[in-house]
């Protein structure tokens, strides 16, 4: 019990930490919407905990549900990184091509201011 409300109190101290970022301005709306659902489903997930403690023992698995949420918060991770390396690949491929194409013109200007 000291444990759900400890966890409740962090996940709280975030969602006021993050009104406040968006009342400043620093995040976007749908940034501020996703993560408000998260911490959202992460204070739900607390607060029900010995549900789904029942809910996992009957899917057979063996651990507690504690565990399974770990598991899938591991795995979303993982997701996510995947989809970060991603985008960061797609975004440096551009901007090698922008940086080529400035150093072409910049020699062409270079080569035309010569003659």
């Amino acid at each position: 019990m000291l444990q759900q409300i400890l966890a409740a109190a962090i996940i709280a101290a975030f969602i006021i930490r993050l009104a406040w970022q968006k009342k400043r301005g620093s995040i976007s709306g749908l940034e501020f919407y996703i993560w408000i659902s998260f911490w959202s489903f992460s204070l739900t997930a607390v607060i029900f905990l010995k549900q789904i403690d029942t809910l996992v023992a009957r899917m057979g698995f063996s651990s507690s549900g504690i565990n399974f949420l770990l598991y899938i918060a591991v795995v979303a991770l993982f997701y996510f990184i995947f989809k970060l390396r991603i985008r960061i690949e797609r975004q440096d491929r551009i901007i090698t091509k922008i940086v080529r194409q400035v150093a072409l013109m910049d020699q062409f200007k270079e080569k035309n201011s010569n003659q």
